[in-house]
């Protein structure tokens, strides 16, 4: 069975939610990239804000989610800020509708 492609990837992580705005991080824009290689999935993303409480929770559930994927061995989840999380531009239009950013 081959490893999930980007897309099955990115629809996975649509279950995993910023516990302190309730909205998928996918939504939000926190997800800046993923690879596959060798049976390990390597995200790299952010958090709203530098010192995000609920980044360790967002952290293991993004593990967690993606290691229940078939062939995937490792899920690497790469914290960066940079660039800086901005919802005006990362966001889903959905998510800066709710958020007031129209």
């Amino acid at each position: 069975m081959p490893m999930p492609s980007e897309e099955q990837i990115r629809e996975a992580l649509r279950v995993v939610e910023d516990p302190e705005i309730g909205l998928s991080i996918m939504d939000l824009g926190l997800v800046y990239d993923t690879e596959v290689k060798d049976h390990t999935i390597k995200v790299t993303m952010t958090l709203t804000t530098p010192f995000c409480p609920a980044g360790p929770f967002i952290t293991s559930q993004v593990e967690s989610v993606l290691s229940a994927l078939p062939e995937v061995e490792h899920v690497d989840v790469d914290i960066t800020f940079n660039p800086p999380w901005d919802p005006r531009t990362m966001a889903s239009d959905e998510v800066k509708a709710m958020l007031g950013l129209w």
